[in-house]
């Protein structure tokens, strides 16, 4: 995998569309209907939202590369702007429904993109969240009539310029935020019935400075003492946690009740401590059963490494028995802000494997509190230093 910021984008061509109309949204065959009458021209209000986002990116070009679905669903807002664009498949209709958009957002998450970007209204909202959920963070262009939902960027602008800081390696926060919407038929006849649909992940402005209590600063301990807590309080009882070392890993051990190895590899269980500083052999032991695993690991402070410095008992043949899915990354805001916008790296002298663990990662930093950022191989670094 190189370097590149994957976005999955996703377009409801027919959104805000109703709002001309007076009907008072998007959603339904009526509109469907109408918008087969309208000429081509008069049906560009998402895709022009679309274009101004990743216009504010061109210059970034060569480090995005978008994932969408065929013409007026996505790849007709990108043309011509240089991106590298990859159309995954089309809507049957010349006019989408929202069956078209579940489609193209199960594509999209098969795809291993890093983010969903969808321009359209609460209802497009809904459709995406019925297929990914929390599973993948999103963030939504504003392009509807009815904008109720928590997961939309104030403008097209402003979702450029959170694209922008998520390239370059600045903090940027995950936060749950809430998918609603309201029953088009009654707001025709002035009644708002406002609905809760559901939760998504999406990117936030998240700078350090805006997040600390006091001077800047943040207490180490207390963080590495509020991920602990939280993370304890995640675990399930039929998955192997391999923990790896650090002081960061060593509070989530100490909150699971084991006597942590600051240097090693911990292994737990259903409320057990199953090996100490283990080695690869060991890992491989525990492993063998076939049973849900998962590796939760640190960055090196300065450094950045998560693998391959310090913690090689974590071999390309026990990351590869876990799944790269299934790694968890813990760190405090300060220790990724030393890193001045590098991204975390990995080294497990196995390139391959380094390229599949490369990618944006959710990051916990706090109680409940996540940043989205990079991780890459020692050898794109040195390429991007060249």
């Amino acid at each position: 995998m190189s370097a590149s910021l994957h976005i999955g984008l996703l377009v409801n061509p027919l959104a805000g569309l109703g709002g001309s109309l007076a009907l008072k949204g998007s959603d339904g065959e009526t509109l469907r209907q109408l918008a087969r009458t309208m000429p081509d021209a008069e049906r560009t209000r998402s895709s022009d939202r679309v274009r101004r986002v990743f216009a504010s990116l061109e210059d970034l070009a060569a480090q995005v590369r978008i994932s969408t679905w065929g013409g007026a669903m996505g790849a007709n807002a990108v043309q011509g702007l240089g991106f590298e664009v990859d159309v995954l498949g089309a809507a049957a209709d010349d006019v989408s429904a929202a069956a078209d958009t579940r489609a193209a957002a199960r594509a999209l998450q098969a795809a291993g993109v890093d983010l969903l970007v969808f321009a359209g209204g609460d209802g497009t909202a809904r459709d995406v969240a019925d297929v990914v959920g929390m599973d993948l963070p999103v963030l939504g262009i504003p392009a509807g009539v009815k904008m109720h939902s928590g997961v939309f960027a104030v403008s097209p602008e402003a979702a450029g310029l959170l694209l922008r800081q998520l390239q370059q390696g600045e903090l940027v926060g995950l936060r749950a935020q809430e998918v609603r919407d309201i029953d088009e038929e009654a707001f025709r006849h002035d009644t708002v019935r406002s609905r809760f649909y559901g939760e998504m992940q999406v990117p936030g402005e998240g700078r350090f400075l805006q997040h600390t209590k006091v001077g800047g600063r943040e207490s180490q301990e207390l963080v590495a003492a509020e991920i602990a807590e939280w993370f304890a309080g995640q675990v399930e009882d039929d998955t192997l946690y391999l923990l790896g070392p650090g002081s960061t890993t060593g509070a989530v051990k100490e909150a699971l009740g084991m006597t942590p190895t600051l240097l090693g590899v911990d292994a737990y269980r259903a409320g057990e401590c199953l090996a100490v500083d283990a080695d690869e052999r060991a890992l491989l032991d525990l492993l063998a059963d076939g049973g849900p695993a998962r590796i939760v690991v640190t960055a090196i402070g300065g450094q950045g490494h998560v693998f391959g410095r310090g913690n090689q008992q974590f071999s390309p043949a026990v990351i590869r028995s876990v799944g790269c899915d299934n790694i968890c990354i813990v760190a405090t805001k300060s220790k990724i802000t030393a890193l001045e916008g590098r991204p975390l790296l990995v080294d497990t002298n196995d390139p391959d494997l380094d390229a599949a663990l490369c990618g944006y990662y959710r990051l916990l930093t706090g109680y409940d509190d996540f940043l989205m950022y990079r991780v890459a191989t020692c050898a794109e670094v040195s390429e991007e230093d060249a």
